[in-house]
Protein backbone atom coordinates (compact mmCIF):
# COMPACT_ATOMS: atom_id res chain seq x y z
CA UNK A 1 0.00 0.00 0.00
CA UNK A 2 1.09 3.60 -0.23
CA UNK A 3 2.22 6.18 2.37
CA UNK A 4 -0.64 6.55 4.79
CA UNK A 5 -1.84 10.12 5.19
CA UNK A 6 -0.74 12.22 8.12
CA UNK A 7 -3.21 15.15 8.14
CA UNK A 8 -5.02 16.15 10.91
CA UNK A 9 -8.04 13.92 11.93
CA UNK A 10 -11.56 14.97 10.67
CA UNK A 11 -14.79 13.95 11.26
CA UNK A 12 -18.25 14.29 9.17
CA UNK A 13 -17.02 15.97 6.19
CA UNK A 14 -19.41 13.87 3.85
CA UNK A 15 -23.18 13.41 4.65
CA UNK A 16 -24.14 10.10 7.07
CA UNK A 17 -19.64 9.38 7.08
CA UNK A 18 -17.63 9.78 10.01
CA UNK A 19 -14.29 8.43 8.68
CA UNK A 20 -13.03 6.07 5.98
CA UNK A 21 -9.59 4.55 6.32
CA UNK A 22 -7.85 2.25 4.33
CA UNK A 23 -5.21 0.11 6.78
CA UNK A 24 -1.70 -0.12 5.11
CA UNK A 25 -0.74 -3.01 6.85
CA UNK A 26 1.87 -1.07 8.92
CA UNK A 27 -0.34 0.49 11.76
CA UNK A 28 -1.16 3.61 9.66
CA UNK A 29 -3.92 4.28 7.42
CA UNK A 30 -5.03 6.51 4.26
CA UNK A 31 -8.42 8.29 4.53
CA UNK A 32 -10.76 7.93 1.88
CA UNK A 33 -14.09 9.39 0.79
CA UNK A 34 -17.13 8.24 -0.14
CA UNK A 35 -16.51 7.44 -3.91
CA UNK A 36 -12.83 6.26 -3.08
CA UNK A 37 -14.86 4.11 -0.49
CA UNK A 38 -17.56 2.48 -3.39
CA UNK A 39 -14.72 2.07 -5.92
CA UNK A 40 -12.63 -0.09 -3.20
CA UNK A 41 -12.24 -3.90 -3.89
CA UNK A 42 -11.31 -6.78 -1.06
CA UNK A 43 -7.71 -7.21 -2.82
CA UNK A 44 -6.54 -2.97 -2.42
CA UNK A 45 -6.65 -3.40 1.78
CA UNK A 46 -8.54 -3.28 4.63
CA UNK A 47 -10.93 -0.62 5.02
CA UNK A 48 -12.47 0.72 8.61
CA UNK A 49 -15.80 2.80 7.11
CA UNK A 50 -17.52 4.62 10.26
CA UNK A 51 -20.90 5.86 9.63
CA UNK A 52 -23.89 7.55 11.43
CA UNK A 53 -26.12 4.86 11.27
CA UNK A 54 -29.55 6.97 11.90
CA UNK A 55 -28.56 9.33 8.99
CA UNK A 56 -30.59 8.37 5.66
CA UNK A 57 -27.15 8.63 3.14
CA UNK A 58 -25.37 6.24 5.31
CA UNK A 59 -28.29 3.97 5.40
CA UNK A 60 -28.22 3.86 1.69
CA UNK A 61 -24.85 3.26 1.49
CA UNK A 62 -25.47 -0.06 3.51
CA UNK A 63 -29.13 -0.85 1.79
CA UNK A 64 -27.81 -0.50 -2.08
CA UNK A 65 -23.84 -0.56 -1.99
CA UNK A 66 -22.21 -2.31 0.86
CA UNK A 67 -23.47 -6.00 -0.71
CA UNK A 68 -24.11 -7.19 2.75
CA UNK A 69 -26.87 -10.02 3.29
CA UNK A 70 -30.27 -8.69 3.69
CA UNK A 71 -30.26 -9.52 7.18
CA UNK A 72 -26.99 -8.40 7.70
CA UNK A 73 -28.59 -5.09 6.64
CA UNK A 74 -31.69 -5.28 8.89
CA UNK A 75 -29.95 -5.52 11.95
CA UNK A 76 -27.24 -2.93 11.30
CA UNK A 77 -30.05 -0.19 10.74
CA UNK A 78 -32.06 -1.54 14.42
CA UNK A 79 -32.85 1.00 16.01
CA UNK A 80 -32.33 -0.52 19.87
CA UNK A 81 -30.54 -3.81 19.82
CA UNK A 82 -29.20 -5.79 22.73
CA UNK A 83 -25.44 -7.22 22.38
CA UNK A 84 -25.08 -9.92 20.67
CA UNK A 85 -23.16 -11.37 17.65
CA UNK A 86 -24.00 -13.57 14.40
CA UNK A 87 -21.53 -15.48 12.46
CA UNK A 88 -23.01 -14.89 8.59
CA UNK A 89 -20.57 -16.64 6.04
CA UNK A 90 -16.58 -15.50 6.56
CA UNK A 91 -18.02 -12.64 8.48
CA UNK A 92 -19.29 -11.68 12.01
CA UNK A 93 -22.18 -9.12 12.92
CA UNK A 94 -21.35 -7.84 16.05
CA UNK A 95 -23.39 -5.28 18.04
CA UNK A 96 -22.03 -4.06 21.21
CA UNK A 97 -22.90 -1.06 23.81
CA UNK A 98 -19.99 1.49 24.50
CA UNK A 99 -20.04 4.24 26.98
CA UNK A 100 -19.99 7.81 26.10
CA UNK A 101 -17.59 9.12 28.78
CA UNK A 102 -16.45 11.93 27.26
CA UNK A 103 -17.59 14.51 24.53
CA UNK A 104 -15.36 15.62 21.28
CA UNK A 105 -13.81 18.46 22.69
CA UNK A 106 -12.79 16.17 26.30
CA UNK A 107 -14.81 17.76 28.77
CA UNK A 108 -16.09 14.96 31.14
CA UNK A 109 -19.54 14.68 31.06
CA UNK A 110 -21.83 14.44 34.38
CA UNK A 111 -21.65 10.48 35.51
CA UNK A 112 -25.68 10.88 35.63
CA UNK A 113 -25.95 11.45 31.76
CA UNK A 114 -23.53 8.52 30.93
CA UNK A 115 -25.47 6.54 28.15
CA UNK A 116 -24.39 3.36 26.74
CA UNK A 117 -24.39 4.03 22.87
CA UNK A 118 -25.01 1.22 20.49
CA UNK A 119 -21.84 0.33 18.29
CA UNK A 120 -23.33 -1.97 14.98
CA UNK A 121 -20.31 -3.46 13.05
CA UNK A 122 -19.60 -6.10 10.46
CA UNK A 123 -16.19 -7.68 10.38
CA UNK A 124 -15.02 -9.64 7.78
CA UNK A 125 -11.79 -10.23 6.64
CA UNK A 126 -11.26 -7.49 4.18
CA UNK A 127 -13.50 -4.39 5.61
CA UNK A 128 -14.86 -3.60 9.18
CA UNK A 129 -18.06 -1.00 8.89
CA UNK A 130 -19.14 0.31 12.03
CA UNK A 131 -22.27 2.53 13.12
CA UNK A 132 -23.48 4.21 15.67
CA UNK A 133 -26.59 6.97 15.86
CA UNK A 134 -25.41 10.86 15.27
CA UNK A 135 -25.49 12.89 18.98
CA UNK A 136 -23.00 10.51 20.28
CA UNK A 137 -19.59 10.09 20.35
CA UNK A 138 -17.80 6.84 20.72
CA UNK A 139 -13.97 7.88 22.37
CA UNK A 140 -13.28 4.24 22.05
CA UNK A 141 -13.35 4.42 18.50
CA UNK A 142 -11.53 8.49 18.18
CA UNK A 143 -8.97 6.73 20.73
CA UNK A 144 -8.07 4.02 17.39
CA UNK A 145 -8.41 6.50 14.83
CA UNK A 146 -5.73 8.50 16.58
CA UNK A 147 -3.34 5.59 16.74
CA UNK A 148 -3.94 4.92 13.18
CA UNK A 149 -2.67 8.50 12.52
CA UNK A 150 0.54 8.33 14.46
CA UNK A 151 1.09 4.81 12.61
CA UNK A 152 0.38 3.64 16.02
CA UNK A 153 -2.48 1.39 15.18
CA UNK A 154 -4.16 -1.85 14.26
CA UNK A 155 -2.74 -4.24 10.84
CA UNK A 156 -5.18 -6.60 10.79
CA UNK A 157 -8.86 -6.75 11.05
CA UNK A 158 -8.57 -9.27 13.60
CA UNK A 159 -6.24 -6.74 15.25
CA UNK A 160 -8.77 -3.97 14.82
CA UNK A 161 -11.65 -5.89 16.30
CA UNK A 162 -10.31 -7.04 19.70
CA UNK A 163 -8.63 -3.75 19.67
CA UNK A 164 -12.42 -2.01 19.44
CA UNK A 165 -13.36 -4.50 22.37
CA UNK A 166 -10.41 -3.35 24.62
CA UNK A 167 -11.49 -0.01 24.11
CA UNK A 168 -14.77 -0.15 24.47
CA UNK A 169 -14.51 -2.16 28.27
CA UNK A 170 -11.75 0.23 29.57
CA UNK A 171 -14.06 3.01 29.37
CA UNK A 172 -15.96 1.26 31.91
CA UNK A 173 -13.69 1.93 34.41
CA UNK A 174 -13.98 5.39 35.05
CA UNK A 175 -17.34 5.03 34.76
CA UNK A 176 -17.54 2.32 37.32
CA UNK A 177 -15.17 4.71 39.91
CA UNK A 178 -17.58 7.33 39.71
CA UNK A 179 -20.04 5.53 40.27
CA UNK A 180 -18.29 3.80 43.72
CA UNK A 181 -17.42 7.14 44.74
CA UNK A 182 -20.77 8.23 44.87
CA UNK A 183 -21.85 5.28 46.86
CA UNK A 184 -19.00 6.49 49.85
CA UNK A 185 -20.64 10.12 49.73
CA UNK A 186 -24.01 8.60 49.81
CA UNK A 187 -23.08 6.80 52.79
CA UNK A 188 -21.65 9.91 54.45
CA UNK A 189 -24.94 11.61 53.94
CA UNK A 190 -27.17 9.57 54.80
CA UNK A 191 -26.61 10.45 58.75
CA UNK A 192 -25.89 13.84 57.91
CA UNK A 193 -27.75 15.08 54.97
CA UNK A 194 -31.04 15.62 53.99
CA UNK A 195 -33.30 12.73 53.43
CA UNK A 196 -34.72 13.65 50.87
CA UNK A 197 -31.82 14.88 48.61
CA UNK A 198 -30.21 11.31 49.67
CA UNK A 199 -33.10 9.62 48.43
CA UNK A 200 -32.95 10.66 45.12
CA UNK A 201 -29.64 10.34 44.47
CA UNK A 202 -29.54 6.74 45.47
CA UNK A 203 -32.73 6.43 43.13
CA UNK A 204 -30.90 7.68 40.68
CA UNK A 205 -27.59 5.60 41.33
CA UNK A 206 -29.55 1.95 41.84
CA UNK A 207 -31.31 3.32 38.23
CA UNK A 208 -27.95 3.35 36.55
CA UNK A 209 -26.56 0.55 37.88
CA UNK A 210 -29.32 -2.03 36.56
CA UNK A 211 -29.21 -0.43 33.45
CA UNK A 212 -25.14 -0.91 33.09
CA UNK A 213 -25.88 -4.39 34.21
CA UNK A 214 -28.47 -4.67 32.28
CA UNK A 215 -26.21 -4.55 29.03
CA UNK A 216 -22.87 -6.12 29.83
CA UNK A 217 -24.08 -9.22 30.93
CA UNK A 218 -25.01 -10.10 27.03
CA UNK A 219 -22.03 -8.01 26.26
CA UNK A 220 -19.71 -10.74 27.87
CA UNK A 221 -21.23 -13.03 26.29
CA UNK A 222 -20.66 -11.31 22.80
CA UNK A 223 -17.52 -11.04 23.45
CA UNK A 224 -17.10 -14.56 24.46
CA UNK A 225 -18.86 -16.11 21.42
CA UNK A 226 -15.85 -13.61 19.24
CA UNK A 227 -13.14 -15.26 21.20
CA UNK A 228 -14.36 -18.75 20.18
CA UNK A 229 -15.73 -18.34 16.61
CA UNK A 230 -13.35 -19.84 13.67
CA UNK A 231 -13.42 -16.96 11.34
CA UNK A 232 -9.87 -17.51 9.49
CA UNK A 233 -9.19 -13.45 9.65
CA UNK A 234 -9.31 -14.04 13.72
CA UNK A 235 -5.44 -15.07 14.44
CA UNK A 236 -4.85 -16.66 17.66
CA UNK A 237 -3.22 -13.87 19.23
CA UNK A 238 -6.33 -11.96 18.29
CA UNK A 239 -8.51 -14.16 20.53
CA UNK A 240 -5.72 -14.25 23.71
CA UNK A 241 -6.45 -11.06 23.31
CA UNK A 242 -9.95 -11.11 23.78
CA UNK A 243 -10.21 -13.59 26.50
CA UNK A 244 -8.04 -10.90 28.05
CA UNK A 245 -10.91 -8.42 27.54
CA UNK A 246 -13.44 -10.98 28.50
CA UNK A 247 -11.66 -11.80 31.41
CA UNK A 248 -11.57 -7.39 32.51
CA UNK A 249 -15.41 -7.13 31.51
CA UNK A 250 -16.61 -9.84 34.32
CA UNK A 251 -14.19 -8.14 36.88
CA UNK A 252 -16.10 -4.69 35.96
CA UNK A 253 -19.81 -6.88 35.98
CA UNK A 254 -18.68 -8.27 39.76
CA UNK A 255 -18.08 -4.54 40.15
CA UNK A 256 -21.13 -3.05 38.97
CA UNK A 257 -22.62 -5.97 41.20
CA UNK A 258 -21.10 -4.78 44.41
CA UNK A 259 -22.00 -1.42 43.55
CA UNK A 260 -25.92 -2.63 43.55
CA UNK A 261 -25.42 -4.34 46.34
CA UNK A 262 -24.22 -1.50 48.26
CA UNK A 263 -26.86 0.66 47.27
CA UNK A 264 -29.94 -1.51 48.28
CA UNK A 265 -27.88 -1.54 51.79
CA UNK A 266 -27.47 1.96 51.77
CA UNK A 267 -31.37 1.75 51.07
CA UNK A 268 -32.41 0.43 53.98
CA UNK A 269 -29.92 2.06 55.96
CA UNK A 270 -31.96 4.86 55.00
CA UNK A 271 -34.94 3.32 55.80
CA UNK A 272 -33.91 2.86 58.66
CA UNK A 273 -32.64 6.24 59.79
CA UNK A 274 -35.77 7.84 58.52
CA UNK A 275 -37.98 5.36 60.93
CA UNK A 276 -35.91 6.43 63.80
CA UNK A 277 -36.37 9.87 63.09
CA UNK A 278 -39.78 9.51 62.85
CA UNK A 279 -40.05 7.53 65.90
CA UNK A 280 -37.56 10.32 67.89
CA UNK A 281 -40.48 12.89 66.85
CA UNK A 282 -43.40 11.05 68.18
CA UNK A 283 -41.07 10.64 71.31
CA UNK A 284 -40.93 14.98 71.50
CA UNK A 285 -44.20 15.40 70.81
CA UNK A 286 -45.72 12.69 72.64
CA UNK A 287 -43.38 14.03 76.01
CA UNK A 288 -44.66 17.34 74.51
CA UNK A 289 -48.01 16.32 75.17
CA UNK A 290 -47.18 14.96 78.62
CA UNK A 291 -45.94 18.29 80.04
CA UNK A 292 -48.67 20.26 78.52
CA UNK A 293 -50.95 17.52 80.18
CA UNK A 294 -51.52 19.19 83.51
CA UNK A 295 -51.58 22.95 83.03
CA UNK A 296 -54.50 21.77 80.20
CA UNK A 297 -56.48 19.86 82.86
CA UNK A 298 -55.93 22.74 85.84
CA UNK A 299 -57.22 25.17 82.67
CA UNK A 300 -60.22 23.09 81.61
CA UNK A 301 -61.38 22.72 85.01
CA UNK A 302 -60.95 26.63 86.38
CA UNK A 303 -62.46 27.74 82.83
CA UNK A 304 -65.69 25.36 82.97
CA UNK A 305 -68.22 28.29 83.22
CA UNK A 306 -70.61 26.26 86.70
CA UNK A 307 -70.83 27.88 90.09
CA UNK A 308 -68.87 26.58 92.60
CA UNK A 309 -65.55 27.11 91.22
CA UNK A 310 -63.06 27.61 94.19
CA UNK A 311 -60.85 30.49 94.60
CA UNK A 312 -63.06 32.72 92.70
CA UNK A 313 -62.80 35.29 96.01
CA UNK A 314 -59.34 34.55 97.27
CA UNK A 315 -56.22 36.52 95.89
CA UNK A 316 -53.89 33.48 96.71
CA UNK A 317 -55.87 31.17 94.15
CA UNK A 318 -54.19 32.26 91.21
CA UNK A 319 -50.70 31.98 92.85
CA UNK A 320 -51.86 28.67 94.45
CA UNK A 321 -52.66 27.60 90.85
CA UNK A 322 -49.79 28.47 89.33
CA UNK A 323 -47.46 26.67 91.57
CA UNK A 324 -49.36 22.99 91.51
CA UNK A 325 -49.05 23.96 87.54
CA UNK A 326 -45.45 24.12 88.37
CA UNK A 327 -45.12 21.40 90.19
CA UNK A 328 -46.85 18.57 88.72
CA UNK A 329 -45.21 19.69 84.73
CA UNK A 330 -41.68 19.51 86.87
CA UNK A 331 -42.35 16.30 87.94
CA UNK A 332 -43.84 15.19 85.06
CA UNK A 333 -40.12 16.18 83.26
CA UNK A 334 -38.70 14.62 85.74
CA UNK A 335 -41.02 10.76 85.21
CA UNK A 336 -40.30 11.15 81.22
CA UNK A 337 -36.53 11.96 81.34
CA UNK A 338 -36.95 8.35 84.03
CA UNK A 339 -38.31 6.30 81.73
CA UNK A 340 -35.58 7.65 79.04
CA UNK A 341 -38.34 9.62 76.71
CA UNK A 342 -36.22 12.86 76.66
Amino acid sequence: MGASNTSAVAYGTEPGLRFASLLDGHGGCKQLCMDEVCAWKPGEGITWLHLERDHPAAADWVTHKSGFDPFVIEALLQEDSRPRVEPVGDGLLIILRSVCATSPDGATQNPADIDLVPLHLWVDGNRIVSLRDSGHYITALRDIRLSLEKQKGPQRTGDLLALIGDKLVRDLEPVLDAMDEEVDELDELIFHGEASQVRERLKLLRRRAVQLRRYLAPQRDALNRIEHDDAPWLAERDKLRMREVIDKLMRYIEYLDAIRDRTSILHDDLSTVISERIARNSNRLAALAALLLPPSVVAGLFGMNVGGIPGVNDTWAFVIIVIFVTVSSVATLWVLKRINWL
